[in-house]
């Protein structure tokens, strides 16, 4: 009884800010006001298959997917150098990789595009070097930048956190057996991370594919993602069963996506899930 109590103020949040935003969403994406009373349409679900709205689909996961990528490339060689034995400065690597989330995500955008604009502190630097300048605001690659910048740490400490727990005696036994380190790398170490990995994967590609400010302000606003395609259906066109079935679809999609990627990982531990 007293464990019942206890668990009643989560209940009460999970039923408040979880279950019932869920069921709102639900409710618009498969009803809509005909004669003056809802009633069940899947008029809205239908239109997210339309040609122009899988264009916008498409170009958001090739985004994603690219983001995604260059994060595990970028963040596999960090989280290894924090683990390494002769790596001493560990700790402090740690809150420089976290430290940038401390600070609110518009902040750290804003800051991208102070650097990156034609006359900004890159190019400053670049024409004081007598290089051509680098001009790549309000395209793919600065949105690209963007997410890598931004998601990247959610790639990092998932791997770092798997890494840190293999047990050295394994690769030591390795080492001795003969393996070189590329050998003991491929069948050692990187089979014991691979739930860290994916765990990353998961963790970067879902706010990727969802974020509408990254394209807004590094794409100049020409860029159409599928969440500022979400965005203007709630906040410019007020069609909440339009943004409602593109939420529920996106859902869907990263929910199939989550439980591929976290199934293929087997039964091996460690990760943030």
């Amino acid at each position: 009884m007293r464990k019942k109590l206890l668990n009643g103020p989560y209940l009460a949040w999970m039923l408040v800010f979880a279950i019932l935003p869920l069921f709102i969403v639900v409710w618009y994406a498969l009803t809509a006001e005909i004669g003056g009373e809802r009633s069940f349409s899947a008029g809205h679900l239908a239109r997210v298959f339309e040609p122009i709205y899988l264009r916008v689909l498409w170009r958001s996961l090739k985004l994603a997917a690219v983001s995604t990528l260059l994060c595990f490339f970028l963040g596999y060689p960090a989280a290894l150098i924090l683990t390494s034995r002769q790596f001493r400065r560990r700790s402090i690597l740690v809150v420089l990789i976290v430290l940038p989330m401390w600070m609110n995500f518009l902040a750290r955008t804003y800051a991208w595009l102070t650097l990156l604009e034609k006359n900004g502190v890159v190019n400053s630097v670049l024409s004081f070097l007598h290089l051509p300048a680098f001009n790549i605001l309000y395209t793919d690659a600065a949105v690209i930048l963007g997410m890598v910048y931004n998601f990247l740490p959610f790639m990092i400490l998932p791997i770092y956190s798997v890494l840190y727990k293999i047990d050295h005696s394994l690769i030591e036994a390795a080492e001795d057996l003969g393996a070189t380190p590329l050998v003991t790398f491929r069948r050692v170490i990187f089979p014991q991370s691979l739930a860290g990995a994916l765990s990353g994967v998961v963790m970067v590609f879902m706010p990727a594919m969802t974020t509408f400010v990254i394209p807004r302000l590094l794409g100049g606003g020409q860029y159409t993602l599928i969440g500022n395609l979400i965005e203007q259906q709630f906040l410019t066109t007020y069609d909440w069963g339009f943004g409602s079935a593109l939420s529920l679809f996106l859902m869907a999609l990263l929910l199939v996506t989550g439980a591929l990627l976290m199934r293929s990982r087997g039964d091996g531990e460690g990760g943030l899930w």
